[in-house]
C-alpha cells in the first residue's frame, strides 16, 4: 500500500516569510526617516523664510526712518480759531460751542440731594481768594451777589426775602444752578440760611464761657485759633464777606455792628432760647471785633503798598520840574546883586566909549 509522498526541505518556507517580514519593517523605517527628513526640511525652509522677511522688514524700516528724517513738515494752513475751551474741575468744559454742549443738568455740588442742612465734609469745596476751603455753592452765591451789586443794596443781609422766591432758588441751588436776575436780598438770606441749617454751628466748638471771657482783640484771635480747620475757614470767609459789606456802608447803611448782629444767630445752635440769645450777643461782639480787625488790616496793606511803590515816574518828573521852577524864581543873593550891579555899571561906562 502506497501513500502520498511528502518532501521536507531544511530551512524552507518559514525562512522566506521571515525575509519578507524583515523587508516590510525596513521599508517602514525608511518611510519614517523620510517623513522626519521632510518635516525638518519644512522647518528649515520656514526658518529661512522668516529670517529673510525680518531682514527685508529691517531694511524697509531703515529706509522709512531715513525718509522721515529727511521729510520737512511745514506750518499748518487754512487755520481758523473757532473758540477757546478750558476745563474746570467743578463745571466741566467751559466755552464749548452750542453744537458740542450736551443738554444734561449740571452736577450737583454735593454728595447729597440738597446743599442745605448737610455737613461740609460731604460737599464739594473750593479755595477762595484767601486760600480757605469753602463749599463751592457758597462761592457761587457770593459771586452772583457781588456781580448784581448786592453789596450796595440798602439793608443787605437784614431785609428778609419773599418765601416763594426763596423756595424756587433753593431748588435751583440743589442742582448747582444759581438763577439769573435773582433778588439780592433772597441771595443774602440763603447765605445766612446755609449757615443756620448746618448740623452744627460754625462756632459751636467754642463754649459760651470761653467767648464771654474775651474782652479784647488779642483774646478773640487766640480763641478763634482753637476752631477746627473747616470751621475756621468758614468763619474767615464769612468775616471777609461781612467786611466787604461794611466797606459799602454809605450805600447799604450796614456798619460792622449791624452786619454782626444779623449774622450772629446763624453761627451757633442752642436748644435753650434764652441761652441762645445771650450767646448770640457774645458772638456778635466776637464777629464785630474780627470785622474791624479785617478792615484795619486792609487799610494798613493798602497804605503800605502805596508807600512801597512810591511816586511814579511822571509824578517824579512833575515834582522835579516844579522844584526847578521854584529855584529859578528864588530872589538873588547879595553877592549876585553886587555882580549884577557891577556888570550893569560897566556896560554904562562902555557905551560912551563905543560911541
Amino acid at each position: 500500500m502506497t501513500g502520498p509522498a511528502v518532501m521536507v526541505t531544511k530551512g524552507g518556507g518559514s525562512g522566506g516569510g521571515r525575509k519578507q517580514g524583515a523587508k516590510v519593517v525596513k521599508s517602514c523605517e525608511d518611510e519614517e526617516q523620510q517623513n522626519q527628513i521632510s518635516v525638518s526640511a519644512l522647518l528649515l525652509s520656514a526658518l529661512r523664510k522668516s529670517m529673510v522677511s525680518c531682514r527685508v522688514d529691517r531694511e524697509d524700516e531703515a529706509m522709512s526712518s531715513s525718509a522721515v528724517h529727511h521729510m520737512e513738515i511745514g506750518w499748518p494752513t487754512n487755520v481758523r480759531h473757532v473758540s477757546h475751551v478750558t476745563f474746570d474741575w467743578f463745571n466741566g468744559f467751559l466755552g464749548l460751542p452750542v453744537e458740542f454742549q450736551v443738554e444734561v443738568p449740571g452736577r450737583v455740588p454735593s454728595a447729597s440731594a440738597t446743599v442745605f442742612g448737610i455737613s461740609v465734609e460731604s460737599m464739594q469745596c473750593s479755595l477762595d481768594s484767601k486760600g480757605n476751603s469753602v463749599p463751592t455753592i457758597l462761592l457761587l452765591m457770593q459771586e452772583r451777589l457781588y456781580s448784581q451789586g448786592g453789596l450796595k443794596a440798602e439793608g443787605i443781609f437784614r431785609i428778609n426775602p419773599e418765601n416763594g422766591q426763596e423756595e424756587f432758588v433753593r431748588d435751583q441751588l440743589n442742582w448747582g444752578i444759581v438763577p439769573d436776575d435773582i433778588n439780592v436780598h433772597c441771595l443774602a438770606g440763603l447765605i445766612k440760611a446755609w449757615f443756620r441749617e448746618l448740623p452744627s454751628g460754625v462756632l459751636d466748638g467754642l463754649s459760651p464761657e470761653q467767648v464771654l471771657g474775651c474782652d479784647n482783640e488779642d483774646k478773640y484771635v487766640e480763641l478763634v485759633k482753637q476752631l477746627k480747620p473747616m470751621e475756621a475757614g468758614l468763619l474767615h470767609w464769612a468775616v471777609d464777606l461781612m467786611a466787604d459789606v461794611v466797606e459799602e456802608e454809605e450805600s447799604n447803611k450796614m456798619n460792622a455792628r449791624n452786619i454782626a448782629m444779623v449774622f450772629a444767630p446763624n453761627m451757633t445752635q442752642m436748644s435753650d432760647p434764652l441761652m441762645a440769645l445771650m450767646h448770640a450777643v457774645q458772638v456778635m461782639n466776637l464777629l464785630q471785633t474780627l470785622i474791624m480787625k479785617t478792615l484795619l488790616e486792609r487799610e494798613e496793606t493798602a497804605s503800605s503798598s502805596y508807600a512801597f511803590d512810591g511816586p511814579t515816574d511822571d509824578e517824579f518828573d512833575c515834582r522835579s520840574l516844579q522844584e526847578m521852577d521854584m529855584s529859578c524864581e528864588e530872589p538873588m543873593s547879595d553877592y549876585s546883586n553886587s555882580l549884577y550891579a557891577n556888570s550893569s555899571g560897566d556896560e554904562n561906562e562902555i557905551e560912551p566909549l563905543g560911541e
